[in-house]
C-alpha cells in the first residue's frame, strides 16, 4: 500500500460492467500516484451508490521508462487489485504502448487515457452513459484549443486537413486517444496487424456506432510532455501512409501529364525543325526542365521510399512490442 493513498473496494457484482482504462506512461513517476487518487475520486462522486458504480480494471503500460515509474506502480499493485502493470523490454512508443493495453484489457468497455489528467476523469461517467445506451465508440472532442501555441493550433488543423483530404476514411478532428470503444470495437482493433501503428486511423477505420463528446482540455497536472515536434512529425507522416495509398497515385497522374506534355512538345520540335530547320537551344530553358524532373524524381521516390520502408518493416514478422512483465493479471 501506497502512504497516503486509500481505496474504497465495492462489491464484485457480475451485473456491473467491467471497465477497462488503459495508460501508457514513460517516466510518470510523480504523475500515476495523483492519477489513480483522481479516478478513485471521480468514481465515488459520479457514482455515489456502490452498487451502482462499473467496476474498474487501471492498465498502466509502461513503455521503457527511467526513473521509479515501475516501482511506484508496482506498489500500487500490491496495494489495490484494480491496477495492473504491463513493462515493456524497452521503448517502443506510444502506439505499441497502447495497442499492447488494448490487448491485455478484459473491460466490457474500454477507455485510454493521459496520466497527465489532461483527459478529465468527470468525463467518464457521460461517456459511460452513452455507451450503455447503446453507443459502441464515445469520442472526446477538444472544443477550445486556446491554451496551445499558434504554431501548434496552425499545424494541427494543416495535418487535419491534409489527412482527412487524403485518407480512405478521414479522422475526427480535434479528438486524440481518449475515447470510449466498446468490447465488439476492441476486438475489432486487436485484430489489426500493422507495425507502423496510427490508432487514430484505425479507430475510424473499424467504425461502429459512434458518438462525440465536446470538453475543454486542462493544463498538464504533473510532468512535462514527452511529445517532441521530430515525434510528433514522424506520427503526421506515419499517420498519412498508414491511412492511403493517394499519394503514390498523384505520381501516377503526374507522371503521366508530365509525359503527355513532353511528347506534346517533342513532337512540336519535330514539326519546327521540319519547317523552319535547327536553332540553338536554350540553356536556361534546358536545365529549368532538367531540374524541374530531377527534383520530381528525387520527390516520387523519397515518397515510394516511405512505402516501402513500412513495407519491410511489416513483412519481417517482428512483434509490435516486447513484454517484460506483467503484474496484477
Amino acid at each position: 500500500m501506497i502512504e497516503g493513498l486509500t481505496f474504497e473496494a465495492a462489491p464484485e457484482a457480475v451485473t456491473r460492467p467491467l471497465v477497462s482504462l488503459i495508460v501508457p506512461v514513460l517516466n510518470e513517476q510523480d504523475a500515476v500516484i495523483p492519477f489513480v487518487q483522481a479516478i478513485d475520486g471521480m468514481v465515488q462522486s459520479q457514482w455515489p451508490v456502490l452498487e451502482d458504480r462499473p467496476r474498474l480494471e487501471i492498465i498502466f503500460v509502461d513503455d521503457g521508462s527511467t526513473d521509479a515509474t515501475a516501482a511506484v506502480l508496482r506498489g500500487l499493485c500490491a496495494g489495490d487489485k484494480r491496477v495492473k502493470l504491463i513493462q515493456l523490454s524497452r521503448n517502443f512508443g506510444k502506439e505499441a504502448a497502447l495497442s499492447a493495453g488494448l490487448k491485455a484489457s478484459r473491460g466490457d468497455a474500454v477507455v485510454p487515457m493521459d496520466v497527465d489528467l489532461q483527459d478529465p476523469p468527470e468525463l467518464l461517467r457521460p461517456m459511460i452513459d452513452r455507451w450503455q445506451s447503446g453507443v459502441q465508440v464515445v469520442n472526446a472532442r477538444r472544443c477550445d484549443r486556446s491554451s496551445d501555441t499558434m504554431f501548434k493550433r496552425s499545424s494541427a488543423q494543416l495535418f487535419y486537413k491534409a489527412i482527412n483530404s487524403l485518407a480512405d476514411h478521414p479522422i475526427a478532428e480535434d479528438v486524440g486517444d481518449f475515447r470510449l470503444f466498446d468490447r465488439a470495437a476492441v476486438d475489432a482493433l486487436n485484430q489489426m496487424t500493422e507495425h507502423s501503428r496510427f490508432n487514430k486511423g484505425l479507430f475510424s477505420w473499424i467504425g461502429f456506432r459512434t458518438e462525440t463528446l465536446d470538453y475543454v482540455r486542462p493544463q498538464r497536472a504533473v510532468g512535462d510532455t514527452k511529445w517532441k515536434f521530430s515525434k510528433l512529425l514522424a506520427l503526421a507522416v506515419d499517420g498519412i501512409v498508414a491511412s492511403t495509398t493517394f499519394p503514390l497515385r498523384i505520381w501516377t497522374i503526374l507522371g503521366s501529364v508530365i509525359s503527355l506534355l513532353a511528347f506534346g512538345y517533342a513532337g512540336f520540335l519535330v514539326i519546327r525543325t521540319v519547317l523552319f530547320g535547327v536553332d540553338t537551344p536554350g540553356y536556361a530553358s534546358l536545365m529549368a526542365a532538367v531540374l524541374m524532373l530531377g527534383g520530381l524524381n528525387l520527390l516520387s521516390l523519397g515518397l515510394m521510399g516511405e512505402y516501402i520502408g513500412r513495407i519491410a518493416k511489416q513483412v519481417r514478422g517482428r512483434p509490435l512490442y516486447i513484454v517484460a512483465d506483467k503484474v496484477g493479471f
